[in-house]
């Protein structure tokens, strides 16, 4: 049995990891660290976790041995407490923060508007996505998993960038529920604020861009929207095609990319209700759904893709990292696949 230890586990993302742990059959949660918390029992902030365990949080200067480290500190905690942690703790870590998310110390600055304080890291760190780095994660002891937006987009634009069907930049526009700003948002959080609203927060140089064009080699223009919805990412891509690339070469390239993929689907339907990609039904699962339509006219195609931010946008990608690291079936306490309706 793998032991588990989140870091930075009273917010939202160290929850979703303690739920998906605690259900885990190969791994277990044994230590939950909080500064604030330290000493109450975890299922008081994670009322869901009632009854499946008796784990209090521990002050993260009393953090023990354990075999993985899943660390959700906020953006800026992680880079400073990683080397201590790496040296003292285990060398066994995934982060969840952005702050081993690009490879280029400059690249973070300008988007997170700090300097790297760990850039000797930097390269340590292999990206979280299974589906485009398999290998390398299956011996990978550092571990970065992408930004929920981030993770979305690439999933849609990816396999057109590797099959050389993309001309020019792409344009991407990410809809994101409340929970993406953390369990202390600020005023703009507050439910009279966000109830309601569709409140265009990012519309140019989103932190995640960065990230797909890094993850894609795609240049990318990307806008953010937060919209009334709690959990769930909605990302539509822009996509102008080489000449000559129709609907049916879209749809067979992304059968072929995604079809032996445990948590992708493919969802771009003639009729229907749910025809292409929605947040709502994939919230709790595991899984990003990817759809297209091509516009042969014009010569374009929009690529969507959804996904719940916390799970397949964070804490489900960084349990199926671990399940690959460990050579275990990459479903393995992954198996919930959504409610319908909600």
């Amino acid at each position: 049995m793998i032991r588990a230890a989140v870091l930075g586990a009273s917010g939202y993302m160290g929850g979703e990891l303690l739920r998906l742990l605690l259900g885990h059959p190969r791994a277990t949660a044994v230590a939950a660290t909080s500064r604030e918390l330290a000493g109450r029992r975890v299922d008081g902030v994670h009322p869901n976790l009632r009854g499946h365990t008796d784990l209090v949080f521990t002050h993260p200067d009393r953090l023990g041995d354990c075999d993985v480290l899943f660390s959700a500190l906020p953006h800026g905690d992680s880079m400073a407490r990683m080397p201590a942690l790496l040296e003292n703790v285990t060398d066994h870590v995934i982060d969840l923060s952005a702050d081993f998310r690009l490879p280029d110390p400059d690249l973070y600055k300008r988007y997170y508007g700090t300097e790297h304080c760990a850039p000797h890291l930097l390269d340590t760190f292999v990206t979280g996505l299974p589906e485009f780095h398999r290998d390398r994660l299956r011996t990978a002891r550092r571990v970065s998993v992408p930004g929920c937006n981030a993770t979305a987009a690439v999933l849609a634009l990816r396999p057109l960038a590797e099959a050389g069907m993309v001309e020019g930049p792409v344009t991407v526009d990410a809809r994101t529920g409340s929970s993406g700003s953390g369990s202390s948002p600020g005023p703009a959080g507050t439910h009279a604020e966000r109830s309601g609203a569709m409140r265009v927060f990012a519309p140019t140089g989103h932190r995640h861009q960065a990230e797909i064009a890094t993850l894609t080699g795609l240049p990318v223009q990307m806008s953010a929207t937060g919209v009334e919805a709690v959990r769930g990412v909605q990302v539509l891509c822009r996509v102008r095609l080489v000449p000559g690339i129709r609907g049916p070469d879209v749809r067979a390239l992304f059968r072929h990319r995604y079809g032996d993929e445990p948590f992708v689907r493919i969802v771009s339907e003639r009729r229907g209700q749910h025809r292409f990609p929605e947040p709502k039904i994939l919230s709790g699962s595991n899984h990003c759904d990817v759809g297209f339509a091509v516009d042969a006219e014009a010569g374009t195609v929009i690529v969507m893709a959804a996904l719940d931010n916390l799970v397949k946008g964070g804490a489900g990608a960084a349990v199926q990292c671990l399940n690959v690291s460990q050579d275990w079936p990459e479903r393995l306490g992954l198996d919930f696949f959504g409610l319908h309706p909600v």
